[in-house]
C-alpha cells in the first residue's frame, strides 16, 4: 500500500482491535486511523506495542464529543474539554499524528456565536496538543449532520479552523459538489491536516460510499490540485455503506488502494 495511504477503522465498523490488526496486517497498511470510542477500553500502552509490531503508525483518531449540542456554559465547556483532554492524552501514547472532531450542533444560536463558544471550549485543550505534537483538526460534513455539527460545508469549516485556530481535514465525499473547489484548497492548505477519500455514485443516498474511480468524484484531478498546491498528508479511507458491504470491507479497501496508489505514483507523490 502506498505510504500516503491510510485506513480508518471505520471502514470496518463492526471488528474490534485484534480484528483491525489483522485487517491493517493483511492490508499492508502503515497509517491506521481510529475513533475515540473504540479506544475507551484499550490501554494505551499495550496497543502502542501491537501496533508497532504490525509495522502501524497511526495518523488521526476521529473525537466525537461527549455534549451533542454547544454549550456557553462552563460547566459543560470544561466537560467538553476534559473529554478532548483525555483524547489527546492516548493520542500522545499511540503516537497519532492528528485528532480532527466534529464540534457539536448550534441548538439555538446563530452560526457564529456558535463558532465561538466552540473555540472557546477546546481552547484550553490546545497547547496541550502543540506540546504533545498533535494536530486539532475540524471536518467538513452535510447539513444532514446539522444536530452535531458546525462545519455543513468546506468553506464553514475552513472559517472556523481560521476562528478557532486549529487544523482542517477534509472530507471531499461530503463536498465535492461546491463551487470552487481548487480556491478553497488553497485557502486551507496552510492548516490542512487530513484528506479522506470515497466516492460518490450517482443516485446513491446517504452514508452510501464507493471505492473511489467507481463513482463521479474525479479524483485524479482532486489529487493533483492537492499535491501541486503542496499538500504532505495522508489521504485516509472510510469506506462504508451497502456497495462496500456487498463487494467486502476488506476487499473494497484493498482496491481503493490500488485505485488512489496509482493515481499518486503517476502524479509523482
Amino acid at each position: 500500500m502506498h505510504d500516503r495511504l491510510s485506513v480508518h477503522s471505520i471502514s470496518f465498523p463492526t471488528a474490534d482491535v485484534p480484528a483491525l490488526l489483522e485487517h491493517w496486517g493483511t492490508l499492508g497498511a502503515k497509517r491506521v486511523s481510529f475513533s475515540n470510542g473504540q479506544l475507551r477500553d484499550q490501554d494505551p500502552a499495550t496497543l502502542h506495542e501491537a501496533l508497532k509490531r504490525g509495522g502501524h503508525q497511526v495518523e488521526t483518531i476521529t473525537h466525537v464529543l461527549e455534549n451533542k449540542t454547544l454549550s456557553d456554559d462552563e460547566t459543560a465547556k470544561a466537560a467538553v474539554a476534559a473529554g478532548l483532554s483525555n483524547t489527546i492524552a492516548m493520542a500522545k501514547t499511540l503516537g497519532a499524528s492528528s485528532i480532527y472532531m466534529l464540534t457539536g450542533g448550534r441548538g439555538s444560536m446563530q452560526w457564529e456565536q456558535a463558532a465561538e463558544v466552540f473555540a472557546s471550549t477546546i481552547q484550553p485543550c490546545a497547547a496541550q496538543a502543540q506540546d504533545a505534537g498533535i494536530k486539532l483538526a475540524i471536518e467538513n460534513t452535510t447539513a444532514f449532520y446539522a444536530h452535531g455539527h458546525i462545519g455543513n460545508n468546506l468553506r464553514d469549516t475552513i472559517t472556523l479552523a481560521e476562528i478557532a485556530g486549529i487544523g482542517v481535514c477534509i472530507d471531499y465525499y461530503a463536498c465535492w459538489t461546491e463551487a470552487g473547489m481548487r480556491e478553497q484548497f488553497r485557502r486551507a492548505m496552510p492548516r490542512l491536516v487530513l484528506v479522506q477519500a470515497s466516492d460518490y455514485v450517482l443516485g446513491d443516498k446517504l452514508a452510501s460510499r464507493a471505492v473511489p474511480g467507481d463513482g463521479t468524484i474525479p479524483w485524479r484531478d482532486v489529487l493533483g490540485w492537492l499535491l501541486q498546491d503542496g499538500y504532505q498528508g495522508a489521504f485516509d479511507f472510510e469506506l462504508f455503506g451497502p456497495r462496500i458491504d456487498a463487494e467486502g470491507q476488506r476487499e473494497a479497501v484493498a482496491r481503493a488502494a490500488q485505485n488512489i496508489g496509482a493515481m499518486l505514483i503517476e502524479l509523482g507523490a
